[in-house]
């Protein structure tokens, strides 16, 4: 096959998520001609699914330390040249309706199909061409240009951009292609793992499975980190926002930490023998937690009876183990229930200031498809526009 003129672009774009729709329409409105490529059907399937529909469209506060990466300095170029008043501009321009539902996590009021049509119409306005429903079929590069054969038709152009993302959620489409090319041109590739995802419990633990469904204010704790968010008990192990955070930190045989009273103080249960002391220690901790957590909580440090037949070196050890409760997760409930991929295109092959590759000319990497990893709350959203952006400058 025989590529026509009108088949000759600026730059091809691969994955018509978040990064590559923003990197499509900052190229195409500099005057690039950009042809735009997803295999699915439809653009942006994780947008419209993330932040239970409304789209948690990135975060007031997005500081390269909240960003996990081999090279933890890389994500500070394209973070702080489009930051998130960048994008809420871009969201007001559109009449948008937003709130921000706390710790700087930002959310439509309507719809996450707005924020998928805001970047169709900016595409349009860039006179960026799409291709979806159709996956590549060959790629090649040969003498300074890339071509794509996609359905019964092939592309070419000086530049490619990789912009299909990671392994999370392989029910919306999600692939290894982006490391696949990768490795077709020689770019290294860090082994790819689910993050923000959900950890599993054995039997051990059991007990705490019978808890599916509760949930608790907490501090957990990993890999030399804390959060303070909400943990939730399911019928495989922990989910809920601070063990999804969590989970990005933790590696296989790990234990982690869990504070279920953070709000205490360290000689809260001797306090509660001197005010309370014909309480039994569960109904004291029912007064914190949920009365199935407590119950379990009671039965596994095993103290009945009233507080004041307890002794205080018996309640001082309560409070240590209800502070720092231990648990030896057997795993993660894998890409199907994470968020987001961590690992992927090694930064060290990778420009900062670009996201070209710096020995593959015209190769460009951007979003979940690079070694860039957020927390929890729109710090992912807010990394795809940053890559994508300062990619769409380049091309």
């Amino acid at each position: 096959m025989n590529t026509t003129s009108s088949n000759r672009y600026d730059a091809i774009i691969l994955g018509a998520g978040a990064a590559g729709m923003m990197c499509a329409f900052t190229a195409g409105q500099r005057g690039r001609r950009v042809l735009l490529i997803d295999h699915a059907d439809q653009p942006g399937k994780k947008i419209l699914i993330s932040g239970g529909g409304r789209c948690n469209f990135t975060n007031l506060h997005t500081p390269p330390e909240r960003y996990l990466s081999a090279n933890r300095h890389f994500a500070k170029s394209a973070l702080s040249r489009f930051r998130p008043e960048d994008f809420v501009a871009l969201v007001e321009r559109h009449g948008i309706a937003w709130h921000e539902k706390g710790l700087g996590q930002l959310f439509c009021d309507g719809s996450a199909r707005q924020i998928v049509a805001m970047l169709l119409q900016e595409c349009a306005k860039g006179h960026v061409e799409l291709r979806f429903g159709h996956g590549v079929r060959e790629l090649e590069h040969a003498d300074g240009h890339y071509r794509v054969s996609c359905g019964d038709e092939v592309f070419t152009a000086p530049s490619l951009v990789l912009a299909t993302g990671g392994l999370s959620i392989p029910k919306m489409g999600a692939t290894g292609f982006a490391y696949d090319v990768a490795r077709k041109f020689g770019l290294a590739v860090i082994a790819p793992r689910p993050a923000l995802v959900p950890l599993t419990l054995g039997n051990d633990d059991r007990l705490f499975q019978t808890l599916s469904g509760v949930s608790a204010d907490v501090i957990a704790r990993s890999g030399g980190v804390a959060f303070r968010e909400a943990a939730l008990f399911t019928h495989k192990g922990l989910s809920g926002p601070a063990i999804l955070q969590i989970s990005s930190h933790w590696t296989g045989g790990e234990e982690i930490g869990i504070n279920f009273l953070p709000q205490t103080g360290t000689a809260w249960l001797i306090e509660a023998k001197r005010t309370c002391p014909r309480s039994a220690l569960r109904s004291v901790l029912a007064r914190a937690l949920p009365a199935r957590l407590a119950d379990a909580l009671a039965e596994r440090i095993g103290l009945g009876g009233e507080l004041a037949n307890m002794p205080d070196r018996s309640l001082e050890s309560a409070q240590r183990q209800l502070s720092d409760w231990r648990f030896h997760p057997t795993g993660t409930e894998g890409f199907a229930k994470a968020e987001v991929t961590a690992g992927g295109i090694s930064t060290d092959v990778l420009s900062s200031q670009t996201m070209q590759a710096r020995k593959v000319g015209g190769l460009f990497a951007i979003g979940e498809a690079v070694d860039v990893t957020g927390w929890l709350g729109g710090y992912n959203f807010q990394w795809a526009w940053a890559s994508g952006w300062v990619a769409g400058q380049a091309l």
